[in-house]
């Protein structure tokens, strides 16, 4: 009996000892650090990663098709315009030349053939106009018969239309002789197509095929690629931009970049491009869109990389994120973006000295307790010191930069703001919270 005594009076004393822990604990005020308002400029910025690429890059394929015998550059090598890349075996070209070749001369015999025969025919042509000339007097004057006048007639018609048909023999030879000519040029058009040159200065970004392979001319099809041509010394970064963003962004905005190679260094760049369609991927409610977005990079803000041994200090391919610069305020009244945070305004929040942790909350009916989330009006809040306790002032905001936010109205500018702990601010403060003031580091440090 005295045992049950005894258990009783142990759990009696646990809970009388947690009852007086959490007493003193609702008395006990919060730490936080604060932050006092500001006026300061803010830069909004949209925030992206992706890849340096040339502002100008070419790919280059064969006309003809064919296998490479010759590679002449390698990738990196710079080239000039009008410089010897690669070429293709020429064999099948040259014997289609002369095959062409043969054809056009015998095209130009025909023709000195039918030039030959058209003239042969001319002067018999003569020859029966005089002669049906002569019967036509003759006939006149009843010397010969009708009969015999129709002949000389017949072979006078029959000379006349072989002149003609050899004249139109003439003509299609001629243009037998111009279609020839012109399937030689083509054929000397493809050797040449064999002979692959640097349409531009350039850098060898990227060799595709070697010596000894074959490639697919692009006459009708896809040809193969063979090596691409860019200019290094004109580069941008391709980024994608969320749809929720992309609004923000415009032509000729200034960006700060930052690739990952040369760390702790920071480049200047300006929007080129913006693209009107968008790179959606996933499905259904997933999906996620983005916009390509173009930045060239500034070439006097890395000046300082380019040396004798670096020419080129960026590559094709490389990893680089970038804050574009979208708005910009003067002198406005700023405060970190940790200290705002929402409340809902349905639900008044006071704290009572004697328990601070207590909620009152006042709605005009119990039915209110099942709003929806999607129709409550969340507004945006500042707590600020007031007498060692947190005042809970309603403020409007502006834009912001990664560390700070514009207030638009709210706060006049001098007040001293609480900023953290984040679960302070998020969650557990209340109008008339007792707080205590302490330095950020000592603040962590405890926590820890």
């Amino acid at each position: 009996m005295k045992r049950l005594y005894w258990i009783i009076a142990i759990g009696l004393l646990i809970i009388f000892s947690v009852i007086i822990v959490k007493y003193l604990n609702g008395n006990k005020p919060t730490e936080v650090y604060t932050q006092q308002a500001t006026t300061r400029t803010i830069i909004e910025l949209v925030s992206a990663t992706g890849k340096i690429q040339p502002e100008t890059e070419l790919k280059l394929s064969s006309d003809v098709s064919g296998e490479i015998t010759e590679m002449t550059v390698k990738e990196g090598d710079q080239v000039k315009k009008g410089a010897l890349l690669c070429r293709i075996k020429p064999d099948l070209y040259v014997s289609a030349i002369d095959r062409v070749n043969a054809n056009v001369n015998t095209t130009k015999a025909n023709l000195k053939t039918a030039i030959a025969q058209l003239e042969q025919a001319k002067a018999n042509l003569i020859n029966s106009e005089a002669t049906f000339n002569r019967n036509k007097k003759l006939l006149d004057q009843n010397a010969i018969s009708q009969q015999e006048f129709d002949g000389f007639k017949a072979q006078y018609e029959s000379a006349k239309a072989n002149v003609q048909a050899l004249e139109a023999g003439v003509n299609a030879s001629q243009y037998t002789i111009q279609s020839s000519e012109a399937t030689l040029k083509e054929a000397n058009t493809n050797l040449e197509k064999t002979f692959i040159y640097a349409p531009v200065d350039g850098t060898v970004s990227k060799l595709s095929v070697e010596k000894g392979e074959r490639v697919v001319g692009v006459s009708g099809m896809a040809g193969t690629e063979i090596l691409r041509l860019a200019n290094l010394n004109e580069m941008e970064v391709s980024v994608e931009v969320n749809e929720n963003d992309i609004i923000k962004v415009h032509k000729n905005d200034t960006a700060i970049i930052e690739v990952d190679a040369y760390m702790d260094k920071k480049f200047k760049g300006i929007v080129t491009e913006i693209a009107n369609s968008s790179n959606s991927s996933g499905i259904s409610i997933d999906q996620v869109t983005n916009f390509v977005v173009k930045i060239r990079l500034i070439r006097e803000s890395y000046a300082f990389l380019i040396s004798d041994k670096n020419q080129i200090p960026f590559r094709p391919g490389m990893s680089a994120s970038v804050d574009i610069q979208t708005r910009k305020v003067l002198n406005v009244t700023a405060i970190p973006i940790q200290a705002v945070t929402t409340r809902n305004p349905d639900s008044l929040v006071v704290s009572n000295n004697d328990d601070d942790s207590r909620d009152v909350k006042v709605k005009n009916d119990n039915e209110d307790k099942d709003i929806r989330k999607e129709d409550a009006k969340i507004k945006e809040y500042v707590f600020v010191v007031n007498n060692g306790t947190a005042k809970q002032i309603e403020i409007k905001t502006g834009i912001q930069d990664n560390d700070y936010i514009e207030i638009v109205s709210g706060l006049s500018g001098k007040e001293e703001v609480i900023c953290g702990p984040y679960s302070a601010v998020s969650k557990s403060l209340k109008e008339g919270s007792k707080i205590k003031i302490v330095r950020k580091e000592d603040l962590y440090k405890t926590e820890k």
